[in-house]
């Protein structure tokens, strides 16, 4: 009788317990939706110019990821500095006939320093940048796609801006430079042909 008392008291304990555990489960599962949806929000687009006779979309297409090397424009590498794992980058062909913008990528690596600087050989090498001591930091990059429509400058400077996107400002060297949200998913639009003039 006391085997069965203790046994009929000991249900509802488990019962309980059973259920708490569910929702401790059911509030990690939004704490961890959130967290995501947060990075989701989060996400930054960038314009990153490249000759293609140097490195072209093709070539990314091919690698599927690389280095970003060979910046060195204090600005410019502020702004890779400021990159964040999962933001995407619009690829833009320059000093080519027409320029534009020819793809998408995805930063995946942030704070590199980048290899040219410390090797003698290569262009970008900096004698007053040490390995201690890196002066300038990249992000490595992946192939997302190469778009179907093409967006020469020219239309680019038909859509927006000089206020709201840099690259269409007359004179404009930076070869790296943030895009608003908004310009970022109206580019994407044009890209596949569903953009209004």
């Amino acid at each position: 009788m006391l085997t069965w008392t203790a046994s009929a008291n000991r249900e509802p304990q488990q019962r309980a317990a059973t259920g708490i555990r569910r929702l401790i489960e059911a509030f990690m599962l939004i704490c961890l939706s959130l967290v995501n949806y947060r990075n989701l929000m989060a996400m930054n687009y960038w314009l990153m110019k490249s000759e293609p006779e140097v490195y072209g979309i093709q070539d990314l297409a091919r690698d599927q990821q690389t280095i970003w090397d060979g910046v060195r424009n204090y600005q410019a590498r502020n702004f890779l500095r400021e990159m964040q794992v999962g933001d995407l980058a619009f690829f833009y062909h320059s000093n080519t006939t027409p320029p534009g913008i020819v793809g998408l990528m995805q930063i995946v690596q942030t704070g590199l320093a980048d290899p040219s600087q410390f090797d003698p050989n290569s262009k970008y090498y900096d004698a007053k940048s040490t390995k201690a001591n890196p002066r300038w930091q990249t992000v490595q990059v992946e192939y997302v796609e190469t778009f179907v429509n093409f967006i020469p400058l020219d239309q680019l400077r038909q859509q927006f801006t000089p206020e709201q996107l840099g690259v269409v400002r007359q004179g404009n060297r930076l070869s790296v430079m943030p895009v608003a949200t908004p310009v970022a998913e109206k580019i994407l639009a044009i890209s596949q042909g569903k953009a209004k003039p």
